[in-house]
């Protein structure tokens, strides 16, 4: 709403502040049916002075979706006319679903998603903010509409593969949730060539029974070079691969040494025996360790957290790119930062044997894993080692003797680490936190960048200590804030959905599980549920299914507590270099931190930003997930496109009318067996069981079933991996 704030700046002193929740509020509870602009600003009061910011309020709504104009120049709000505004997301033959934004405050309307038949979709593209009607009610009672009005397009621009046809081209999406291709007119092909991708600016969006229309604006080459494909994910995510220049300019003014003034105002904390624990290629070391054990029965952690808070000051240009950014990107040979490498690989990572800036987090912790005790300073560090985890793990499990004897000093605390750790993972289990102990493929690559090999990766005990510690870290920092009723932002995770929990409980049914209430799931019967499955041939497919079922987690500034975890409060705190609201979180901290009590414009200005600032960084760390996600498929791939015709054992990860989706064992690829591809009978899809049963013969073949594949095809077009049942 930036005209109508600059509009309303310009009036403040003469027109009454009439709100977006001031209209909803009347429209939902006094309009007894939707009202012409006129006689909305009438219900109001607004005179003719006022009537053009007004418009423009109004204008804003309906651009948002929380009102819509109907015929006759009338004006309503959507859940009063059947109409749910929401977010496409399109599948790749043609329909899709409108996920419905949250409703809004003082609104009782709830809905599922929408499902929108390929005949209903109304140009819109996948991702595009709609408008749709409620028409009908299928299965389960769930909701079948029609899209009427396309609010927001989401593509300005797009990645795909450039085709030649004629005198004109066109470029296939990398988006295969974009159906149509995009036509590009002879003059605006640019440079490109057959087969090569290429970022296409849209200059026409689709309507009736044409295709968009666009131009090349970049050729990025070939895609079966790595390097292309990877530009083509990071362009297709709307990632930032390169800082502007203005930021490595103010990057370049960081100073590398820290002054006097600093240590004197801070607790020196350089004498401590402190160590980093991370991977053998990590570069940026957010967090430092140390263990003590004072009166010889409770411990005293100190959890030790990069401050760059101090160095990414608020409102600054490095600021407001880690804002943009939202999130550090992981690929598999490279990783897009949330700050510039001098910062995230050098003054803010806590090299061992450098003076480094931290807040550290001093917790004095009973044999039972209760907390008697908390203080945060903000302190200075000298790191005494860089460790691994897989040094660390080599001298507590396996009593490697060569790194015992280079490590003898630390041998002592690590035992302390390892004691510790098991006492706060109890304590966690007691509260009812659910662990999903699902493997993780570790994916070697090659010289060229490609897969060598896919391994389980190792999950061992010092993993498990950092693990335990930044848990307790991050509870202790949310409960300081809350505590405190300063705003904060919070690492929340909400109660299943009833409805997804009975459909689960449906699931394991097939197996002899059961959950004792669907409407009111505990996190210590799904905890129960997972232990009694442990060891069992369902085990892994049970924890996939369940976690699919749960929500996801997400940022708010309102503290609802975090499902999974067990936990009432929690935030992010420990990860700052790569995770602005861990950023944010420290800022909050230092404030309270200061011996002058906060400003009331402070709070203010943080109850205004928070909302906005944990729904954007939900959306950023989805969208790095998806990215992440989109490169190791890829990947995987390649890696069995010379596997065709090898046979495999796998286990069936889900059952469709049109399939069977099956993992290989120890492999983590999945593909494709298409029902008319099993030719022993007919076989028929049975939903609530999860299963397709042969008509015939009877054989069932059903999620969780060990089956044998063969590698029928591998469609880097399609990304797509078709097997048939060996």
């Amino acid at each position: 709403m930036t005209l109508f704030t600059l509009l309303l700046k310009k009036a403040r002193h003469h027109f009454k502040m009439i709100t977006e929740k001031e209209i909803l509020k009347f429209m939902r509870e006094e309009a007894s049916r939707p009202l012409k602009r006129k006689e909305l600003a009438n219900a109001f009061n607004i005179n003719s002075d006022d009537y053009r910011i007004f418009r423009h309020l109004v204008k804003d709504m309906i651009q948002e979706g929380t009102l819509i104009k109907i015929k006759g120049g009338r004006y309503g709000i959507p859940e009063k006319m059947n109409l749910v505004t929401g977010t496409l997301q399109s599948h790749p033959d043609g329909f899709g679903f409108v996920i419905p934004e949250k409703s809004h405050e003082g609104s009782e309307t709830s809905t599922g998603d929408i499902y929108i038949g390929a005949r209903k979709m109304k140009d819109a593209m996948h991702g595009d903010k709609v408008v749709c009607r409620v028409e009908s009610h299928g299965y389960k009672g769930k909701k079948e509409g029609r899209i009427i009005r396309i609010v927001e397009r989401c593509y300005e621009s797009l990645v795909g593969t450039y085709e030649h046809s004629g005198n004109f081209g066109f470029v296939i999406p990398n988006e295969r949730r974009i159906n149509k291709d995009i036509y590009i007119p002879k003059k605006c092909t640019g440079k490109a060539r057959k087969g090569q991708a290429v970022v296409v600016e849209i200059t026409r969006y689709p309507r009736a029974e044409h295709n968009p229309e666009g131009k090349v604006i970049e050729v990025l080459g070939y895609p079966d070079n790595p390097d292309v494909e990877v530009e083509m994910i990071i362009r297709s995510h709307g990632l930032f691969n390169r800082f502007p220049e203005e930021t490595l300019e103010e990057t370049e003014k960081v100073p590398l040494k820290i002054s006097d003034k600093e240590l004197r105002e801070r607790k020196d904390f350089r004498d401590l025996l402190t160590i980093t624990i991370d991977g053998e290629n990590a570069k940026d070391f957010d967090d430092a360790i140390s263990l003590e054990k004072p009166d010889g029965k409770n411990y005293r952690l100190y959890v030790h957290i990069a401050d760059v808070s101090h160095y990414v000051t608020e409102n600054s240009g490095l600021s407001r790119e880690a804002y943009k950014r939202g999130t550090s990107v992981y690929f598999l040979d490279r990783v897009i930062p949330m700050l510039p490498q001098k910062l995230s690989n050098e003054i803010c990572s806590l090299k061992p044997k450098e003076d480094r800036l931290t807040v550290t987090v001093e917790m004095d912790i009973d044999p039972g894993g209760e907390i008697l005790r908390n203080h945060i300073y903000s302190s200075m560090i000298n790191s005494n080692e860089r460790m691994t985890y897989t040094d660390v793990a080599k001298i507590l499990e396996n009593k490697d003797k060569k790194l015992a004897k280079r490590y003898d000093y630390l041998l002592d605390k690590f035992s302390l680490m390892k004691e510790l750790c098991l006492i706060l993972n109890k304590k966690r289990k007691e509260l009812g936190s659910i662990d999903f102990d699902l493997p993780e493929p570790d994916i070697i690559l090659n010289q060229e960048g490609r897969i060598n090999n896919i391994l389980k990766a190792e999950r061992n005990i010092a993993h498990r200590i950092i693990e335990e510690f930044m848990l307790t870290t991050n509870v202790v920092a949310a409960k300081h804030i809350f505590k405190s009723s300063f705003p904060g932002i919070y690492r929340i995770h909400e109660e299943p959905d009833p409805e997804k929990m009975s459909d689960f409980n449906e699931f394991i049914h097939n197996f002899g599980y059961s959950i004792d209430d669907t409407n009111s799931t505990k996190a210590k019967s799904l905890q129960k549920l997972i232990a009694s499955a442990r060891g069992t041939p369902e085990e892994k497919l049970m924890n996939h299914v369940l976690l699919r079922s749960m929500k996801q987690a997400v940022y708010s500034e309102k503290n609802s507590g975090h499902f999974c975890l067990a936990f009432e409060c929690y935030t992010h705190f420990t990860s700052p270099i790569r995770r602005y609201p861990d950023l944010v979180t420290h800022r909050i901290l230092k404030a309270l931190l200061t011996k002058k009590r906060p400003l009331q414009n402070k709070i203010d200005y943080l109850k205004k930003k928070l909302p906005a600032i944990a729904k954007h960084c939900s959306i950023r760390e989805r969208v790095a997930m998806e990215a992440e996600r989109e490169i190791i498929d890829l990947n995987k791939i390649h890696f069995m496109m010379d596997k065709i015709g090898e046979e495999f054992s796998g286990f069936i990860t889900g059952v469709t009318s049109f399939g069977l989706f099956v993992e290989l064992e120890d492999l983590f690829v999945e593909g494709l067996v298409h029902v008319t591809s099993i030719k022993d009978d007919y076989y028929i899809y049975h939903e609530k069981k999860h299963s397709i049963i042969g008509e015939n013969k009877r054989k069932v073949y059903r999620v969780g079933d060990k089956v044998k594949i063969e590698i029928e095809n591998v469609s880097m077009g399609k990304r797509q991996i078709d097997f048939v049942l060996a």
